[in-house]
């Protein structure tokens, strides 16, 4: 029998000692229809006193495409601070990361289930709407921030890179660069083959990246596994520390501006379903739901969120 054991009132107050020490970790699983898919996030609840350094160690450790630090209060604009790191570097925006931090916070932070959660990020405030699917789910949904589309890159070098042949690529719409707190290179596939082919050779880019293209690449095509889905998708996240995420919210949001740009697809209003990460092993489902309101582009994306873990950390 230990002390605390013998002193309940002394090991009650070691415990409240060690809360306040640590920090409260949660796994999730976003874009994610059952258990165990879609792409993992961590999140730090309380992360405040820790340091960037300490930030970017802990993300290298956890070694997820990304992980989020969050403090439990509310600034006086209503908005959580929120940092989001890579294993490799700091990043401004990203999608996965605004939704399953949201999701923890409405859970587990908030004083209650707010059907809007707003995150303060170094791009601004984002808000992160839930609301219920036809299915009974609850979908994390957020509105992407400007995107400007910039210049279009040339075919034979990008299909040299992906190790496919040029005319793989889709010549009725450009390979073209989005930006939005971060730049990525859309490329539209003919083909589901093609696309699970497709593997970034990073010393191929090279030439590419000298002319000043991100080796962020966002693929795509209009044939899928399952008929229930409208688009396939990889992203390829190598210079961020990671070789491919599983599924991605601010490539998905890429994609809608590049749609609404190039109308790939008829409807004015898009709702799309795009199935990401079996080339990983992680099959996820990220909803976009794009068009114009006022004369101006709205591009919003979508998920499901599964939690995974929920502990300390030291």
């Amino acid at each position: 029998m230990d002390i605390f054991s013998k002193n309940p009132i002394l090991g009650t107050y070691f415990l409240l000692i060690s809360r306040l020490m640590t920090h409260q970790l949660y796994i999730v699983d976003v874009f994610a229809e059952q258990p165990y898919s879609g792409n993992q996030l961590a999140v730090i609840v309380g992360a405040e006193n820790l340091s960037s350094e300490t930030m970017l160690r802990i993300a290298a450790e956890m070694n997820f495409s990304e992980t989020t630090f969050v403090t439990s209060k509310p600034e006086a604009d209503g908005g959580y601070p929120v940092r989001v790191f890579t294993p490799a570097r700091e990043i401004a925006f990203t999608g996965h990361p605004i939704l399953g931090t949201a999701w923890v916070i409405r859970h587990y932070v908030a004083p209650e289930p707010y059907p809007e959660i707003r995150l303060n990020l170094a791009v601004g405030q984002v808000p992160v709407a839930f609301e219920s699917s036809a299915k009974g789910r609850e979908v994390a949904w957020f509105i992407a921030p400007p995107m400007t589309l910039e210049a279009a890159a040339p075919r034979e070098p990008v299909a040299a890179a992906l190790g496919i042949l040029s005319e793989e690529i889709v010549t009725e719409a450009p390979i073209q660069v989005i930006s939005a707190g971060t730049s990525a290179m859309i490329v539209p596939l003919c083909s589901l083959d093609a696309l699970q082919r497709s593997k970034l050779d990073l010393e191929r880019f090279a030439p590419l990246a000298a002319q000043g293209f991100p080796p962020l690449v966002y693929l795509f095509c209009q044939q899928t596994r399952d008929p229930q889905n409208n688009l396939a998708a990889r992203f390829f996240f190598e210079a961020h520390g990671v070789r491919e995420d599983p599924a991605t919210g601010n490539g998905a949001a890429f994609l809608g501006a590049y749609l609404l740009q190039h109308r790939l697809f008829p409807e004015v209003e898009l709702s799309l379903r795009i199935e990401q990460g079996y080339e990983v092993r992680r099959p996820s489902l990220v909803m976009l739901r794009a068009g114009m309101e006022a004369g101006v582009r709205q591009v919003r994306v979508g998920g499901c969120i599964i939690p995974a873990f929920q502990g300390v950390l030291m």
